[in-house]
């Protein structure tokens, strides 16, 4: 890490939640050069130690002066209520929340897709949605090679993609219905009703949910569409034709998604292997699973096989833990970025009021 970077200040917002208290974590462990890191979370956690000695500050427009990047990944009402104030103050913030994706002005980054879009900033970075994220690092690769058009995808969505509450949703059913497998395979609707559900659009113990998040007038829901939306616009590719499905699955942590994607040129399944194998963070694995991925920065990549009908079409299925790469550690990844380009401290300030 550039020695420029020596005594920044950062902020992070959110950081008693699932994502904030793994950012913390990489910051340390990455070491990041900060001279300071303050957390900030909702008041009912103000005053809290954390790990290293860290008290949780509360948001204030006394309390936010003074930083150089602030992490968010506090919701996107708080984002909406409190990034701008921080950018005001001088800082750039990196936010985890769907409040900004889809700004104009705005960019929309992937650490190793899209770099480059960082330079365009106005003082505000988006992380993308965690299930978008684990699917552009191969289509990178792949509409580098053969030129993306188009793509089916359904995804296999953790309970740790809603949060901590998620995960103990499901956790808290596994044991009730464990206790009878017979019922699972005779009578399963009785075996869901003997366990409550909020988090989750239905039981989600031995079973699988083919809703998740908010249906819209088109049937689909906000997941999916943020799976075409962002990736349109990560990819740089507009008119991308996108089928989503987004499917909650029983695993506490880690994504995957199944991807069929069509390209304008015949596909080498040979040199789609080496675009994977080249590209940074992408592993192959004959049979990557969410499990054996659950605690690892890289994205894994198997079933690479052509399409049984289309020479254009290749298929594969990806997995990334979605607390990691899919969240805390793309955001201080695109912190280290801004500071590797000099878009981070006094540099920064003076490369916006230049642009400004």
């Amino acid at each position: 890490m550039s020695a420029s970077g020596a005594g920044l200040r950062v902020a992070v917002v959110g950081a008693t939640g699932a994502v904030g208290s793994v950012m913390l974590r990489l910051l340390r462990s990455r070491g990041f050069p900060a001279s300071e890191i303050v957390p900030f979370a909702s008041a009912r956690s103000v005053g809290r130690e954390l790990d290293g000695g860290l008290v949780v500050q509360p948001l204030d427009e006394q309390t936010i002066e003074g930083f150089d990047v602030a992490l968010f990944s506090a919701g996107a009402t708080r984002s909406r209520e409190w990034a701008q104030r921080f950018v005001d103050a001088g800082a750039v913030v990196v936010d985890n929340s769907s409040a900004f994706r889809m700004v104009d002005d705005v960019p929309l980054v992937v650490s190793e897709v899209n770099p480059e879009a960082l330079d365009s900033h106005s003082g505000i970075v988006a992380n993308p949605n965690c299930t978008t994220m684990v699917a552009m690092l191969p289509l990178k690769a792949l509409h580098d090679e053969f030129s993306l058009l188009s793509m089916v995808a359904t995804s296999y969505q953790a309970a740790g993609g809603a949060g901590q509450s998620g995960i103990d949703e499901l956790a808290a059913q596994v044991a009730p219905l464990a206790s009878d497998p017979t019922q699972l395979c005779e009578d399963g609707a009785a075996a869901a009703a003997k366990v409550s559900h909020t988090v989750h659009h239905a039981t989600l113990a031995f079973n699988v949910v083919p809703l998740l998040g908010a249906l819209g007038d088109d049937g689909h829901t906000d997941e999916e569409r943020k799976l075409r939306d962002e990736s349109r616009k990560i990819l740089a590719i507009p008119d991308l034709a996108v089928s989503p499905l987004c499917v909650r699955v029983p695993v506490m942590v880690g994504h995957g998604v199944a991807v069929r994607a069509t390209f304008a040129r015949e596909v080498d399944l040979d040199r789609a292997l080496d675009a994977l194998t080249a590209f940074p963070n992408i592993v192959l694995d004959d049979v990557p699973t969410p499990l054996e991925y659950a605690g690892r920065d890289e994205v894994a990549v198997g079933r690479v096989r052509l399409d049984l009908g289309d020479p254009r079409t290749l298929n594969f299925f990806v997995v990334g833990d979605n607390l990691l790469k899919g969240a805390a550690l793309n955001t201080v990844q695109l912190a280290e970025l801004l500071l590797e380009r000099g878009l981070l401290g006094s540099a920064g300030s003076a490369q916006r009021v230049s642009a400004a």
